[in-house]
């Protein structure tokens, strides 16, 4: 069952995304903090209450084993750009124990719909280079790089 999270759930909620952390904390320790302090554990209390944010979560056999955290955002237009909507997902997990069984599938196809019946044109997320299993997941469903962020080191 996928639904929209409630109060309730948001232990679970940061169980996961603090597995979420953990990955990228040792993809990029130079940039994540290690740990999942209460400030971070707060911030879902905030989306689950946002008026334009929600969690969503997917349960199965009374287990919450996936969660989203998305935003649905409305930009005007500005001196360099046209307005515009989009279903933005800030994180996306899937318990350790439940991946690779259909779940982030499950989680994609809710948000779908639901952003069809929000009358937001497009789902747009962005994923780091090192957390290969994600892209290729993203890839899967149909997602296609819009842009590229890049760095360079001078030390």
């Amino acid at each position: 069952m996928v639904r929209f999270a409630e109060e309730k759930d948001l232990d679970r909620v940061n169980e996961l995304r603090k597995q979420v952390n953990d990955i990228h904390v040792e993809g990029r320790p130079d940039i994540f903090k290690a740990g999942f302090g209460e400030e971070i554990r707060d911030f879902a209390k905030v989306i689950l209450n946002g008026e334009n944010s929600d969690i969503i979560v997917v349960e199965r056999d009374g287990i919450i084993c996936g969660m989203a955290c998305v935003d649905y955002v409305n930009r005007p237009e500005t001196a360099y750009g046209n307005p515009r909507s989009f279903y933005h997902v800030q994180e996306i997990a899937v318990d350790e124990a439940f991946r690779r069984q259909g779940v982030a599938r499950e989680l994609f196809e809710f948000m779908k719909k639901d952003a069809q019946q929000r009358k937001l044109p497009q789902i747009e997320l962005d994923v780091w280079e090192f957390n290969e299993s994600a892209r290729e997941f993203y890839e899967a469903v149909g997602f296609k790089e819009t842009r590229r962020w890049m760095e360079f080191g001078v030390e």
